[in-house]
């Protein structure tokens, strides 16, 4: 049984079960030619859009071109480089067959690139086959796209060993923020990958320990900067750009992936800031680079990055749970990105998207005119200001799903109203690690990202269409105002959390990790300090009693021998790892009298049941596991 969700005209929720096939509809696109075999898992092609129609053309290098299902070309590499020279004979334009898209459509080049009359006229050879589902131009998605239209100027400071945690609104404030915080007593995100797609990463202390091997996916080099072309390194050397290259004045360095990882996955070390999930894991996967990326590039990434095959790259060692993109430019929702974003659902990937940073121009824009924000099976998120309104330069509309901080720099007229994260100060190339405030829905979109991966750790077994249906129904108005719609409002990540964790107790007021009551959306009073995300009394010891297990969710780091005491009201008075190996955790749980009443093993990620305890095994570090008990 697969379940797929699709966005209505609304942004809402549509739930559709499919009995042993697709809903995606007749005349797919089929994903594998002969000789190019795909995997059993990769799921059937989505039909053309009813956009795909109207796509307007223009200047570009390349075609993506999907087959229907029925068509030799759809089964056969010949074929299709036999269909692609018999249309450049029709035209007297010099085609070719590039390579195949992990989504399964054709990469057509077209020799060069060509001015949008013959684009259109390319498009209508290939549309007027009856074996070709969709051809539509592989657009240029500008770097810069979904930044804000104004530059605060360069606001970075160096690393150091200063806590930031205080400076950190959007994850506390009660009118603005996110609330966080208290999600943390349930869930840090352990044990859940969150694949960056953006401009790559650079090295930083509070992003190290929670970022795993990613891919750079950037197939031309003079956009990848980094002297070579797809390869296994998602380093970003810069995207800064010389007067009169890519038509403009030249640019800085924008260092945008970091700051993104660092919202969401920074480490809770005691300086520098804290991500949204510290547990979770940043996975760069580079995308954008000088001047622009292909769609071609961006859809094989969404493919990689949710553990699907693309042809010449080796398979991802740890699929993402969530993918986040702060990319995006004014368009529609074409064929082959959906139909990316469709199969990364169909693998249990949640995707995010930032919504667009276009709301504040003389016509102000709406999410939905904009390409990946417009997709079916998005999560699209809008941003909000301190006092929780509408960013001026958000885009809205039906197409928004959730709103979270995005900060506002120059209206404000405060820096630090900003959202602070992670990035380098070198202006072109890499120099030191620091920190900077930013604005935009590219800064709102990772807090949902790491909202999602806190959701997953406290339930693996969300589906994407779940994350998003407990996202937006958790959500609590805009403190705002808001024109033109901002979905549900705006995300609260521990009513959230605590809506989809079994279990769960609602997190206690003036806790630990909550910030103290006198905090206001204009500055903390008393700044907080940095929370202990950890749930429960901390690390688990041979025999030590975690009394916080007795009424909440209890998370905890345990190793072979360790006993952890509860109150039996679960059925279960104590419980003992035998040992921790191989990826498996063995335990029993015994009664009040010590009368053995169960035993068993579980491999990570997994879950097993002993009477009314339900056991979480999040993750395992060679002799040590993360597990939570519920």
């Amino acid at each position: 049984m697969n379940v797929t969700h699709r966005k209505s005209r609304r942004g809402r929720i549509l739930v559709a079960t499919a009995l042993g096939t697709t809903l995606l509809g007749v005349g797919a696109v089929a994903t594998a030619m002969a000789g190019e075999t795909s995997p059993a898992s990769r799921a059937p092609a989505a039909p053309a859009s009813p956009k795909s129609a109207t796509t307007a053309a223009e200047p570009t290098g390349g075609l993506i071109v999907g087959y229907k299902s029925k068509a030799q070309e759809a089964r056969s590499a010949k074929a299709v480089r036999k269909d692609i020279g018999a249309k450049a004979a029709q035209t007297g334009e010099k085609l070719s067959y590039e390579r195949r898209l992990g989504n399964g459509a054709a990469l057509v080049s077209l020799g060069g690139v060509r001015p949008a009359k013959d684009v259109t006229k390319l498009m209508d050879r290939f549309r007027a086959d009856p074996d070709v589902a969709y051809a539509v131009p592989d657009r240029q998605v500008p770097t810069p796209a979904l930044e804000s239209p104004r530059d605060p100027g360069r606001s970075s400071e160096p690393s150091g060993d200063t806590d930031r945690f205080s400076e950190q609104w959007n994850l506390f404030e009660p009118t603005g923020g996110m609330n966080v915080p208290d999600a943390w007593r349930t869930s840090t995100g352990q044990g859940v990958t969150v694949a960056v797609l953006d401009t790559g990463i650079t090295k930083h202390s509070d992003l190290a320990v929670n970022t795993v091997d990613g891919y750079d996916f950037l197939a031309d080099t003079f956009q990848a900067k980094d002297g070579d072309g797809r390869d296994s390194d998602p380093s970003d050397p810069g995207d800064a750009t010389k007067p009169g290259e890519c038509g403009g004045q030249g640019s800085r360095s924008s260092w945008h992936g970091t700051h993104v990882a660092g919202i969401v996955a920074a480490a809770d070390d005691g300086k520098g800031i804290v991500g949204v999930a510290p547990g979770a894991k940043a996975q760069p996967v580079r995308v954008l680079g000088r001047c622009a990326t292909p769609d071609s590039d961006i859809i094989d990434a969404i493919t990689w990055a949710s553990g699907g095959t693309v042809a010449d790259v080796p398979d991802n060692p740890t699929p993402a749970r969530v993918i986040n993109m702060s990319l995006g430019q004014e368009g529609v929702c074409t064929p082959p990105m959906q139909l990316a974003v469709d199969q990364a659902v169909q693998r249990g990937t949640t995707v995010v998207v930032a919504a667009g940073n276009r709301g504040n121009l003389p016509e102000p824009q709406d999410a939905g005119n904009f390409d990946y924000a417009s997709c079916d099976n998005v999560i699209t998120v809008a941003a909000t200001d301190r006092e929780g309104n509408r960013a001026e330069y958000s885009n809205f509309g039906n197409a928004v799903d959730i709103s979270a901080p995005g900060g506002e720099l120059l209206t404000s007229k405060n820096p630090k109203n900003g959202i602070l994260s992670t990035v380098n100060s070198g202006e072109d190339g890499p120099a030191s690690e620091s920190f900077e405030f930013e604005e935009g829905t590219s800064q709102a979109a990772p807090q949902i990202a790491g909202l999602a991966a806190l959701m997953i750790a406290a339930n693996p077994a969300l589906t994407p269409a779940q994350v998003e249906s407990a996202i937006k129904e958790n959500a609590r108005p805009l403190p705002g105002t808001c024109e033109g719609g901002c979905g549900a409002g705006l995300a609260d990540a521990a009513k959230t959390v605590a809506s989809v964790s079994k279990g769960a107790a609602p997190p206690a007021a003036g806790s630990p990790s909550s910030p103290p009551s006198d905090s206001s959306s204009a500055s903390p009073s008393s700044p907080p300090s940095s929370p202990s995300p950890s749930v429960g009394t901390g690390q688990a010891a041979d025999g030590k009693d975690l009394s916080a297990c007795l009424k909440n969710t209890c998370e905890v780091e345990v190793t072979s021998g360790d006993t952890i005491r509860l109150d039996g009201t679960a059925g279960v008075d104590e419980f003992t790892v035998v040992s921790v190996a191989d990826n498996t955790l063995t335990f029993t749980a015994s009664s009040g009298n010590g009368a053995q009443q169960s035993s068993g093993s579980q491999t990570s990620p997994g879950r097993s049941t002993i009477n009314d305890l339900v056991v979480d095994l999040i993750s395992v570090n060679g002799d040590r596991a993360i597990i939570r008990l519920s």
